[in-house]
């Protein structure tokens, strides 16, 4: 049985109501811009004078009306929290406590604004203890947020309730905003100002003052960059100008570290300082799980070790660990190194609108205010002091004629203060200050007194009208007022800015040099000055070039200059890009850094082969031609690659099991040459191969027999020399006239006389003769010597002895060409050379053969085929 319903739906209950109708979206947009507006102006952002958002603006002026200063003595949290509520902020309670401990906190602030008392949380992330047991009053600093606001120096609104005014903005008589910093989320935007240096600010400040056209750089020359609490190290300066340029940039911030040595070669790193931001317990946490989890490695133990002299991380290393290399792969995969994104955006022109501002904007912003605030003190002192002046003046009257005016007082009783006025002139706010004098009071008045006072403040009216009349003595005042501030609250930069290699003003300090790249297959790279290399004869024994650890070997070499782009391609086809420079050095014998500390290649991902250029900018008709041991190759313009980021892009898209061999820049008028490993070659016009994008595969560049691959391509030009050198240290020169131009896709041509002595084809190179030849073998061996000392041959021979083996089983996996060495003789190799060595004797005799009519018809078989 329903139960009936207890009022007529239909029966109006208030006949004086009035129901609007208003379409959905129309008033969906107006409630939400009126939300948007009221969290962007009344929660999220600073204002650009005084540095605070509403919140931190109440907590400070409810501390400032119950006479918590910093001269006072602490009173509970609660107390203010309590005040802040019921007078200002009608939020939640949780919320207006975490504002007030985060001012309160040295890890926070560059400088606090409250001085607490208790337990305030920690860097560890340890949470502060409830507002019941903590004390709070404000700091000697946050005094001056609030000096003079008691002089009609700022506006003033109605609270919720309308029961009392709070300021609009407080006087900040130092610029907190760039001081303190600020971050907050709003609707749409946010914002995150980091910290500086209070010295370094106000210096900027009166730069300006001094100077109304003073550009960026000036600017710079004081504010250095942010100062963290936290201190750490800011890597380079290029974030730091970007952000005080337009307002927008992104900062590397790295922890201070330092290497200590301990127990028998055993080596531990020291962290002194931290990133900004960055949960101390939880850094130390991820780094334990990652060495658990073995993607950190190198590492026995980590602990924390710090107290109240400071922090200390301890991060012991295994013993045969890299420093360098654990220390790099902590910087890449912890918050050992964070990235603070620099979003200058705040409230200007009376909190109506948020704007991003620059250094420059910010700045001319607070001084505007500080004038502004001068000004109106200014007024109000000599309102305050022609009031008194006034007052002076009839109480001198009276002074004057002191017994004429007690006894008109005294016979005097509802019109005292007529009478005084009709008497002696007096207005009637003079006659009523002398009618509320005591009449002990006004016997006892001290004519030179009242006049030595009415002397000084007729001299402060003239100074203050004098101050309201000049605008330069208002910027005088200002700047003397803030280097007083500088002087009594200023301390030290705390965080570090140190240059980075990749900057431009860096670049131009760096010498540029010839250099040998070395790179191995266990993913080593070093950089080594070409001059460290001196030629050697042909057949020699070479130099130690590397040190490798076992298993490894070198698989590309080539020489570049310092200031030369370098782009690492790697096994998945994706393209990084570095300068020369930016590779660390190392000596003949080192085997370099390893690649993953310069490039943020992914797990697994390994670094194929790399091509050096000059300015990818400015190449707009340059490509880069890709081939893969399958034989796929492919085009790809150098503008693709112009904006490369830190991670890579993806340069080629490869079937599964190809990797690339090598990349090849040219100029859109080349011939291109594929050789395989077997001994076939195939020469054909790059323009066959049309452009691609990133992504695209490629097409087929040489259709390969069973088991070939490819092992090299180069530009074939006019009047060179193909030089192939093999994997038993034969070699030879042949004429690019020699390989005539096929279509490609084919089986190709032979370019060399593939035997068991030989062993395969290594790599070829496309030489002029005036080159120096560099080898390297499985074992690290390096051979230098001349290009122009190596026999030309036809295709189809086994060529000569380029380099002997010092180990039984060693062989060359590598090959490069550089500038020749002009400091050593080498020798010429001559016919006679053969005949004194059976291996020689062996090679001409092989050489003949060929040429008399064995490569023709090698060479018209192998047409036929393709």
């Amino acid at each position: 049985m329903s139960k009936k319903p207890q009022y007529d739906p239909e029966e109006i209950r208030y006949p004086e109501q009035k129901i609007l109708e208003s379409p959905l979206v129309p008033e969906m947009e107006k409630s939400y811009i009126e939300y948007a507006m009221s969290v962007i102006v009344g929660r999220a952002l600073p204002d650009v004078r005084d540095g605070l958002k509403p919140v931190h603006r109440r907590i400070l002026y409810a501390m400032y009306e119950d006479n918590l200063t910093s001269d006072r003595p602490f009173k509970k949290s609660a107390t203010c929290v309590g005040d802040v509520l019921g007078r200002y902020h009608p939020h939640g309670d949780q919320s207006v406590y975490d504002a007030l401990v985060r001012l309160a906190q040295d890890f926070s602030m560059r400088y606090m604004l409250v001085d607490g008392h208790g337990n305030f949380g920690s860097v560890d992330g340890d949470p502060p203890a409830a507002y019941r047991y903590t004390e709070a009053r404000m700091s000697k600093l946050s005094d001056e947020m609030l000096r003079d606001i008691d002089k009609e120096t700022v506006d003033w609104d109605p609270n919720f309730d309308e029961s009392r005014k709070e300021p609009r903005v407080l006087p900040a008589r130092f610029p907190n905003l760039l001081v303190n910093g600020s971050s907050g989320i709003a609707v749409g935007m946010a914002t995150n100002i980091p910290p500086h240096n209070l010295r370094e600010v106000i210096g900027a400040c009166i730069c300006v003052l001094d100077d109304p056209n003073a550009t960026l750089a000036d600017l710079m020359q004081h504010v250095k960059g942010p100062d963290f609490p936290t201190k750490g190290i800011i890597m380079g300066r290029s974030g730091i100008r970007a952000a005080y340029a337009t307002g927008r940039g992104r900062l590397v911030i790295r922890a201070r570290h330092e290497f200590e040595e301990f127990g028998k070669d055993r080596t531990r790193i020291i962290i002194t300082e931290i990133p900004y931001q960055v949960n101390k317990r939880m850094l130390i946490k991820n780094m334990a799980e990652q060495v658990e989890d073995k993607r950190l490695e190198g590492i026995s133990d980590i602990r924390d070790e710090s107290d109240r002299n400071g922090m200390r991380i301890v991060v012991e290393l295994k013993r045969d660990a890299n420093p360098q290399v654990v220390l790099n792969r902590l910087f890449s995969q912890t918050q050992l190194q964070t990235t603070f994104a620099i979003n200058m955006l705040a409230l200007v022109q009376n909190q109506s609108q948020p704007k991003i501002l620059s250094l420059r904007h910010i700045i001319d912003e607070y001084l505007a205010f500080q004038e502004e605030i001068i000004v109106r003190r200014t007024k109000f002192d000599l309102k305050k002091a022609q009031e008194r002046a006034h007052l002076l003046q009839g109480l001198l009257i009276a002074q004057d004629n002191i017994d004429e005016v007690i006894k008109i007082i005294r016979t005097s009783y509802d019109n005292a203060r007529e009478n005084l006025m009709n008497r002696f002139g007096l207005d009637e706010i003079q006659a009523q200050a002398i009618c509320d004098m005591r009449l002990i009071a006004l016997q006892g008045l001290n004519r030179e007194k009242l006049e030595n006072e009415y002397q000084e403040l007729e001299e402060k009216i003239n100074w203050l009208n004098k101050i309201l009349s000049d605008d330069a003595l208002v910027r005088q005042i200002l700047k003397d007022e803030l280097t007083v501030i500088a002087e009594k609250y200023g301390d030290e930069r705390s965080t570090e800015i140190q240059d980075v290699e990749d900057e431009i003003d860096i670049e131009d300090l760096i010498e540029e040099e010839q250099c040998v790249f070395t790179l191995t297959s266990a993913g080593y790279i070093k950089r080594t000055p070409a001059s460290e290399y001196t030629a050697q004869s042909k057949g020699g024994m070479g130099k130690k070039g590397i040190t490798t650890r076992e298993e490894d070997f070198v698989v590309d070499v080539f020489t570049a200059s310092t200031h030369d782009y370098l782009l690492f391609f790697t096994d998945t086809g994706k393209v990084y890009r570095k300068k020369g420079y930016q590779i660390p050095e190392s000596g003949k014998t080192a085997k370099g850094t390893n690649i993953i500390n310069i490039l943020q290649v992914e797990q697994g991902e390994r670094v194929q082969t790399m091509v050096h250029t000059r300015n990818i900018e400015e190449q707009e008709s340059r490509y880069l031609v890709m081939v893969t041991k399958n034989g796929t190759v492919k085009r790809l313009p150098v503008g693709t690659l112009r904006n490369l980021r830190n991670n890579g892009i993806r340069a080629l898209r490869m079937d599964e099991g190809d990797q690339l061999i090598t990349v090849r820049e040219t100029d859109g008028t080349q011939n291109i040459l594929i050789a395989t490993h077997d001994g076939q070659a195939v020469c054909f016009d790059e323009n066959d191969v049309r452009p691609m994008g990133r992504d695209a595969v490629g097409v087929r560049g040489i259709r390969l027999r069973e088991g070939d691959y490819v092992v090299g391509a180069a530009r074939a030009k006019e009047d060179a020399q193909v030089l192939s050198i093999t994997e038993k240290g034969f070699g030879k020169r042949t004429s690019v006239a020699e390989y005539r131009i096929t279509n490609r896709g084919g089986l190709g041509i032979k370019n060399y006389m593939v035997t068991e002595k030989t062993g395969g084809v290594v790599g070829i190179k496309v030489v002029d003769g005036s080159e120096d030849l560099l080898l390297v073998t499985q074992a690290g061996i390096l051979i230098r010597t001349a290009v122009e000392n190596i026999r030309s041959a036809g295709r189809a021979t086994q060529g000569v002895i380029v380099m002997r083996f010092k180990e039984e089983g060693d062989q060359v996996i590598a090959m490069a060409l550089t500038e020749k060495d002009e400091a050593e003789e080498t020798e010429t190799i001559l016919d006679s050379d053969a005949e004194n060595s059976p291996e020689i004797g062996a090679e001409t005799g092989a050489e003949t053969g060929t040429e008399t009519g064995t490569e023709t018809g090698t060479e018209a078989g192998t047409e036929t085929e393709a």
